[in-house]
Order: structure tokens, then C-alpha cells, then sequence
């Protein structure tokens, strides 16, 4: 019996993607429910699963764009391995090479036939280098790694390759999410009137706050107290001081949110994801803390879906895990609000005459200043960084 492998649904507005890679070799015994192929679309990663275990056979090659419902491949379920062969097998490889492959490797591994699990990588967690590939297609007998293919597979054409030693240049297509995220930022900066005000806030209390409840928090809850719940505790406590920013623009009228489902940018290999933390209000530290960590693993491991990036009113993103001192967010249309956050440096400030040293964060939030007035800006900014700066606040409402 035949089981066709489709493309599975993503959502009404996704109809199509690019079927970036297989995770497993055409004609090789699966299991069932293990991942086979990694999905690009314009908006998400996800990945497609087997529904019966069998032997599988491609009919589209990685990096082919396929529609919504189109038959990929197919798993023959009737074929002379018994079902205790197959679910003796080991654990299915999410990868077909012990870490993801540079565009020059893979493009190596095209033009000379040789498979990249077989070099020995020299690089960072064993990761295959183009100076590793050209090594053992100079001695392959050294490295242990042959360019010639099974005698069952057809003879490769033969090929001219191109002077690679010395290369200055490559060029990859980009991928259907990374083109959503370029089309989105400029036309988040031509549609709205997008302005950003900074202020700066001490961070000593919530460092000392996290410095004396961390052990007890971590054995209570099992996550640790993170800077981010504070600021989203924050955010929520200065949308409802200032509604106007929760809210936004939908032509000539004026929606408002009375909900507060933030956004949090997460940085992946694939691009920036925003998955949403619903109802931040009623979210306690460690819920916050908890729907972060799961959001962020999920984005990173390509399992987040649709309905997670949809219906946030505004957005948390945080330059400061990479080191930046000061940026200018751009909007997460079509919300009117983003606040970003920077690195903490020491800073001398002067306290009540006194020059003392702080640790100090540059805030940054850019709005829409269509909906959003200056005041209102302003103001918002100035009430998260009280919070931050005197966390009693939070409790008091003040």
C-alpha cells in the first residue's frame, strides 16, 4: 500500500513554500511520525511528518516550491522489512550532516558528487568547512571521503567546475520568509510616520531582585528570572496608562485593544520571528518567564506556527543579547509600538550630587506617530522605566 505525502495546510493565507530540505534519504526505511522535509513558507518553518512507516520515495527535490496539498512523495507500507525491523531502527537524524551546511558546501557537494558527512568538519561543533570539502576532493584518500557514487545511482554528468580557490563572491536566493521580512520592514517605514524617543533607565533594582529571589525562584518554578518579564510587566502597566499606543490604524478608523497580547523578537537562522505571549496582564512572572523560553525554543526549532505570530498589539525586541548600545526598532505593523531594549554598561551617574556607578540600559520605543502623539510617546517610555526603576510600582499600580 501507497501513502502519499503531502503538503499539509498552513493557514488560509499560506498557499504555497519551498520544500527547503529532506531530512531523510529517497528511498530509505521511515518511521512513523518522523520529520521528512523542512517547509519554507512567507511567513513560517515547519516541518511534515510520516503517517506510516515504510520505504519513501521523492517526487520533488529539496528546493523545489510546491502548493499547498501537492504530493512530495510517497511511503510504501508493504514493502519486505517486517514492522519489527523498522521500529528497531535508530533514532531518525534530524539533519542529514552532524550541523547545518554553508551555501559553498552544498554547492561543493552538488558539483563534485561528494557527500559532506563524510569529510571530517574542522570547524565550530564539527561543522563541515568549504576548506574541508576542498581537501578531500584534492585527497580523497586521505580524508576517507570518495566522490564516487553508489553503483546503484546513475553516473553524474560530467561537470566543469568553476575556479573556487580564492572566491569572492556567492549568491543564494533569498528564502520566502527572509523576502516576507524585507517587504514587511520597508513597508512598514514608507506606510507609517514612524518616529522613536529614548530614555535610559537604572537597572539596579531589578538586578538586586534577581540576584535575591533567583534560587528561590528556579526550585519553585523550574525557570529562571529573566529581565524580560520585568519589562513585559511593564509594558502592560504603560499601555493601560497610555492607551493610545494600544491601539492602531485600520483606514479611516481607530481600533483599540483592550487586551495585552506582547510580542517577542526572536532571532533564528531563518530570520526574525515575533511569536506573541497571550494575555500578559493575567500572566504571572513565571508564566512570562515560561511562554518565553517555550515561544523562543519553538521559533528556533522551526515548530512555531501561524496563529503564534498572529494578534499581538506590541512588541518586545531585545538588541542587547547581541551587545547593541542603541538602535531605532522598526514596527511590527500594524501595531503602533515597539520597544527596544540595549545592552547594560556600568555607567557614572551623578545621584543626589554624588557621582555614582550604575548599570545603566538605553530604552528606545518607535511608534506611529499617525495615532501616537509625542506626549503620549514620551510618556509611555517614562512610565516603563519607573517600573524598572522602583518594581513596587508594578504591584501598586502607581
Amino acid at each position: 500500500m501507497a501513502i502519499e505525502v503531502k503538503i499539509p495546510p498552513m493557514g488560509e493565507s499560506i498557499t504555497s513554500g519551498v520544500l527547503a530540505k529532506w531530512h531523510v534519504a529517497d528511498g530509505a526505511l521511515v518511521k512513523k511520525d518522523q520529520p521528512l522535509f523542512e517547509l519554507e513558507t512567507d511567513k513560517i518553518t515547519s516541518e511534515g511528518t510520516a503517517e506510516a512507516a515504510g520505504k519513501i520515495t521523492f517526487s520533488v527535490a529539496a528546493g523545489t516550491e510546491v502548493k499547498i496539498g501537492q504530493i512530495v512523495a510517497t511511503i510504501d507500507t508493504e514493502v519486505g522489512e517486517t514492522a519489527e525491523a523498522i521500529s528497531s531502527l535508530p533514532p531518525p537524524a534530524t539533519h542529514l550532516t552532524p550541523s547545518p551546511a554553508s551555501p559553498a558546501v552544498r554547492r561543493l557537494a552538488a558539483e563534485t558528487g561528494l557527500d559532506p558527512a563524510s569529510v571530517t568538519g574542522s570547524g565550530k561543533a564539527g561543522r563541515v568547512t568549504k576548506g574541508d570539502m576542498l581537501a578531500a576532493v584534492e585527497k580523497p584518500a586521505t580524508s576517507g571521503a570518495t566522490a564516487t557514487p553508489p553503483s546503484s545511482a546513475p553516473a553524474p554528468k560530467p561537470v566543469v567546475a568553476p575556479v573556487l580557490i580564492g572566491e569572492r563572491q556567492t549568491r543564494t536566493k533569498l528564502s520566502k520568509l527572509r523576502q516576507t521580512i524585507a517587504h514587511r520592514l520597508v513597508a512598514a517605514q514608507h506606510e507609517a510616520a514612524m518616529l522613536t524617543t529614548f530614555n535610559e533607565c537604572d537597572m539596579s533594582a531589578v538586578m538586586e531582585l534577581r540576584k535575591k529571589y533567583q534560587d528561590d525562584f528556579v526550585k519553585k518554578h523550574g525557570v529562571k528570572l529573566g529581565f524580560m518579564s520585568f519589562f513585559t510587566k511593564a509594558v502592560v502597566h504603560a499601555l493601560r496608562e497610555v492607551p493610545a499606543v494600544n491601539a492602531r490604524l485600520d483606514g479611516d478608523s481607530i481600533v483599540s485593544n483592550h487586551y495585552y497580547d506582547v510580542g517577542m523578537a526572536v532571532s533564528t537562522e531563518k530570520g526574525l520571528m515575533v511569536p506573541v505571549i497571550r494575555d500578559c496582564d493575567t500572566l504571572g512572572m513565571a508564566g512570562i518567564e515560561k511562554a518565553i523560553a517555550d515561544a523562543a525554543k519553538r521559533a528556533r526549532d522551526g515548530k512555531i506556527t501561524l496563529a503564534d505570530l498572529e494578534g499581538g498589539v506590541f512588541t518586545i525586541t531585545n538588541g542587547g543579547i547581541f551587545g547593541s548600545m542603541l538602535s531605532t526598532p522598526i514596527l511590527n505593523a500594524p501595531q503602533s509600538g515597539i520597544l527596544g531594549l540595549h545592552a547594560i554598561n556600568d555607567r557614572p551617574m551623578a545621584v543626589n550630587g554624588q557621582v555614582v556607578i550604575r548599570p545603566m540600559m538605553y530604552l528606545a520605543l518607535s511608534y506611529d506617530h499617525r495615532i501616537v502623539d509625542g506626549k503620549e510617546a514620551v510618556t509611555f517610555l517614562v512610565k516603563v522605566k519607573q517600573a524598572i526603576e522602583d518594581p513596587a510600582r508594578l504591584l501598586i499600580g502607581a
